[in-house]
């Protein structure tokens, strides 16, 4: 297995793409910097399908203004025996690999880069006390259609976790062999989820739930799953959850289509050096949507539309 030293000293981060996700997650780590503390130092860990070109590391550099330093492992050929969904990348599964890539560090954060930050990592990471717990993360608020297969893969509704915001206890899953045991596990080609099914699946009763606002995947945001979202939270964090979560777009993506959570996205992209947005290609149209719904009478207007259909849907019911 690869061995790599890191220092302490900064908070570390790990995230995993593939090249044409780097817009992306060069946007997600840019939330992670200004939602953070100007004295909070990160230390970024970039798990690679292939080697990334210097002027793509040079460019992450320059936007983490002496605040971050930055790793970066190649993990191709890493999983040559996992399971990997048509819908996912092998990038996906790295998290997996990390207390035996890690191996000098106790704990760890793992982040998607499907999202953006609002709330400050450093405050998590230091002031979270994991004990022996193996990770700590967000439960799903579980919908009804989806009981069934968490029954099938042996996991209980409301204590099933989105992977992709993880703080991760490197210490207590190297002691117990988890590596091995997860990867073994991964094997099974009947997993909708794969890296996230073999963590619910081993890691249970050792899983520490965090505030649902560390993580809020799509169906934290929608209205017609605010029922199913009380059933296990209360109405404090749904509310808190639109005014200053962080977003996982767990669906769409707002660099595709409108989505929930769009002109955040939207509003750190645009903050991002020219050279970085100009890598990224859009569909047509999307640009100029952005730009309108970033201004207050086009957002105004485009939720108002919203609103009414969702009432004529209702009534239409």
């Amino acid at each position: 297995m690869i061995n790599s030293k890191f220092s302490n000293d900064n908070v570390p981060v790990v995230l995993a793409f593939t090249p044409d996700y780097f817009v992306p997650a060069a946007t997600c780590i840019f939330s992670i910097l200004t939602s953070s503390r100007p004295s909070d130092r990160f230390h970024f860990i970039c798990l690679l399908t292939q080697p990334l070109q210097e002027s793509y590391k040079d460019k992450l550099g320059r936007l983490a203004e002496g605040r971050a330093k930055f790793s970066y492992i190649n993990l191709d050929g890493a999983l040559p025996e996992i399971y990997v969904d048509q819908k996912y990348t092998i990038a996906a599964s790295y998290r997996l690999l990390l207390p035996a890539i890690l191996t000098s560090l106790q704990k760890v954060l793992y982040v998607d880069c499907d999202m953006i930050f609002r709330n400050n990592l450093a405050d998590l990471y230091r002031m979270t006390e994991i004990g022996d717990y193996y990770m700590a993360g967000v439960f799903e608020a579980t919908l009804e259609f989806q009981k069934p297969y968490l029954s099938t893969i042996g996991c209980k509704a409301g204590e099933y976790i989105n992977s992709g915001m993880l703080l991760m206890n490197l210490r207590a899953l190297r002691e117990d062999n988890m590596v091995e045991k997860l990867l073994d596990a991964a094997k099974e080609d009947h997993l909708q989820f794969p890296d996230q099914d073999v963590i619910n699946q081993l890691c249970q009763g050792r899983i520490m739930g965090l505030q649902p606002y560390w993580n809020s995947i799509r169906t934290f945001w929608l209205p017609q799953y605010k029922p199913d979202f009380l059933k296990y939270y209360t109405l404090k964090d749904w509310k808190y959850i639109q005014d200053r979560g962080n977003i996982h777009y767990t669906g769409a993506k707002p660099w595709n289509t409108f989505t929930v959570g769009f002109d955040v996205w939207w509003y750190h992209f645009k903050q991002l050096p020219k050279d970085i947005r100009e890598m990224m290609d859009f569909p047509k149209g999307l640009y100029p949507l952005a730009s309108f719904y970033g201004s207050r009478i086009g957002k105004g207007l485009i939720d108002g539309a919203r609103k009414l259909n969702r009432y004529i849907k209702t009534k239409k019911v």
